[in-house]
């Protein structure tokens, strides 16, 4: 039976017999999330890519670096490279260590995915069959506490997804808005010019001043002082 080369195939039913490569990751990962909400989540919602699809476990997304947790988190269309300042400032980025290494299934090493039966389909495929293999990869018998994976939108870039019933303790250890100043904005910079992003300011608080003193003028609104 031929299998349609658009369609990632189910996991194989061997998969708990398959050679998965686990690495142990002991560096910081950075959560790019919405400031009203603590950086440390792990969603049941069933919405992304390698959420447990019978929402049995909990999962975390997070960058391996904060340029890969950018591009995932504020790059929706690739084709509209435009980042608002309001998007900036309502969202936060966070630096978070496990209280020991992450032992994750790494799929981005050569042979990996061979070894386990997909290929690179996996990454752009349908929520609902990358679903199916998050499932299989968490219950495979080396109990990974997650998976490390290259980012959609730059595979040089890896993302990590962790599973909430594995996943050690995290600790935070830096929270900012994307748009804080100072580092922040010089490093917000960088990540603009290396992806040609655009950021554009797009709220704009008019100054206050006294209503009798305004004076308009067609296409013009200035105060009256200023004369």
């Amino acid at each position: 039976m031929n299998v349609n080369p658009g369609t990632l195939s189910a996991p194989p039913v061997d998969l708990a017999g398959r050679t998965v490569t686990v690495v142990e990751f002991d560096k910081p990962i950075f959560r790019s999330h919405s400031t009203s909400r603590h950086p440390v989540f792990f969603g049941k919602t069933r919405q992304y890519r390698f959420d447990a699809p019978d929402g049995s476990y909990g999962v975390l997304y997070a960058g391996a670096d904060i340029f890969c947790a950018f591009i995932e988190s504020l790059i929706k269309n690739p084709n509209s490279r435009v980042v608002t300042t309001t998007e900036l400032k309502n969202k936060a980025i966070a630096e978070l260590k496990g209280a020991r290494a992450l032992r994750l299934v790494d799929l981005t090493q050569s042979g990996a995915l061979v070894r386990i039966g997909a290929d690179s389909r996996l990454f752009p495929a349908d929520r609902e069959a990358a679903q199916l293999w998050s499932k299989a990869l968490h219950d495979h018998p080396a109990l990974a506490d997650g998976l490390l994976y290259p980012s959609r939108l730059d595979p040089v870039r890896q993302a990590v997804a962790l599973f909430d019933d594995r996943a050690p303790k995290l600790t935070e250890l830096s929270r900012q808005t994307w748009y804080a100043p100072g580092p922040q904005r010089r490093l917000l910079a960088q990540i603009a010019e290396h992806y040609k992003i655009e950021l554009v300011e797009n709220h704009f608080v008019a100054p206050r001043k006294p209503i009798s003193t305004a004076v308009n003028r067609p296409g013009l609104l200035f105060d009256s002082r200023d004369r």
